[in-house]
């Protein structure tokens, strides 16, 4: 058997680019990010870094200056990063959802004025959906664009949980608009905003608070983002046409899915690394506790759970990179990598034992990053609820 997370029928093209990503987190991330995240400071050299190797255009096609890679190759980059410190890999998924966004929605014109710079990085992208009394009633948005004769649009309103909100210079927002539709997602509309980095107002009625406290998933930045008043031009509007933002964003999230599972798929591969060199190091008893039947059997379980989720992972972004519905797939992907993650994790935790309690071992940070994936991109009920919805359709009698 080969070490856990390989992935078969890979080119040699995809083989070496992650290779190469797995060096970088090897070099570069794992041994920086316990000081970087105990003290939430924003990456900086490591995303110049990254910008250098032309991760942020991985999926961009070739003709606006990416590297034109399937989801799947960058997702095996997510999760190799992810496996270094989850905060990094946040900073390029809110990026490549937009990205994608404009590259299946976005008019000619915003292809063109937007693509070529996130491919190099020089514009960041965030995704904004959330509400402060939303949850995953996605439809229920209360943020409101008002369109005037001209066709543009005045809006006002707060959103919530805007990841990469101060680093980020391009906003793909979610917005209700008035389109006359009888059902509630018909009436909103995807908002392609273009801001300076950094806190406060950085826009006349576009105001980014300061980062948001949290429990894990430090460094990283996380804000609420204001409207009031803030004037959006009809040009904003993803592909033109108004009404249409729902179906957009439930695209992206689909890859936002993907992404997660990959991430943690990263995390709970780390966690096990971590596990089992611990469990050969540490003695009790006369012997390494990885001799004794209770540790063994969790490191068994843990290697499968790893296993399982990677290869959901792999089967979700290569039905998306086919052009096949993968709702249920990526669905099922994120709702078991999520969880079996938090249960590697704290099998991990269990198995340093007090030391795992410590802030001088990694597992610490794994373990407070973990219950963010349960959440992040829909709760493991959400997704639940979008997988039996379709199976009941699939084997309705």
């Amino acid at each position: 058997m080969t070490k856990l997370a390989q992935t078969p029928g890979l080119t040699d093209v995809q083989a070496e680019i992650v290779a190469t990503v797995r060096q970088f987190v090897d070099k570069e991330i794992i041994p920086n990010a316990q000081e970087l995240e105990h003290s939430d400071t924003y990456p900086q050299q490591i995303v110049d870094q990254m910008r250098e190797m032309g991760l942020f255009g991985l999926m961009i096609p070739e003709e606006y200056g990416g590297l034109g890679e399937s989801l799947l190759t960058y997702a095996l980059c997510v999760e190799e990063l992810a496996r270094g410190w989850m905060s990094v890999s946040g900073v390029i998924n809110t990026h490549f959802i937009v990205a994608y966004m404009i590259r299946q929605h976005g008019t000619d014109e915003q292809k063109q004025h937007y693509l070529p710079r996130m491919a190099t990085g020089e514009v960041r992208g965030a995704f904004s959906m959330s509400e402060p009394e939303l949850g995953s009633d996605v439809a229920a948005i209360r943020t409101k664009g008002v369109r005037d004769a001209d066709g543009n649009y005045t809006i006002t309103g707060q959103k919530m949980w805007l990841t990469n909100g101060g680093s980020s210079t391009l906003v793909a927002a979610l917005v209700k608009t008035d389109e006359g539709a009888d059902k509630a997602h018909r009436n909103l509309t995807a908002f392609l905003i273009e801001k300076p980095a950094g806190f406060g107002e950085v826009l006349p009625g576009l105001t980014i608070p300061g980062k948001l406290d949290k429990l894990g998933y430090k460094g990283i930045d996380t804000t609420e983002l204001i409207f009031d008043g803030y004037r959006a031009s009809a040009g904003d509007v993803l592909g033109g046409v108004p009404g249409k933002g729902f179906f957009q964003m439930m695209d992206g999230v689909e890859v936002g899915r993907v992404n997660v599972s990959a991430r943690a798929c990263g995390v709970a591969l780390r966690a096990f690394e971590l596990a089992i060199r611990y469990a050969q190091q540490r003695e009790t008893f006369g012997k390494p506790i990885a001799g004794h039947q209770a540790i063994a059997f969790q490191l068994a379980e843990m290697a499968t759970k790893v296993e399982a989720a990677h290869l959901m992972m792999v089967n979700a972004a290569r039905l998306k990179d086919s052009g096949d519905r993968n709702d249920v797939a990526s669905g099922m992907a994120k709702y078991l990598a999520s969880e079996y993650c938090a249960e590697v994790t704290q099998q991990a935790f269990r198995i340093h034992g007090g030391y795992g309690y410590s802030k001088e071992y990694e597992i610490e940070r794994l373990m407070r990053d973990s219950p963010f994936l349960l959440i992040g991109e829909g709760t493991s009920e959400i997704q639940k609820t979008i997988i039996s919805k379709n199976l009941l359709d699939e084997y309705r009698i």
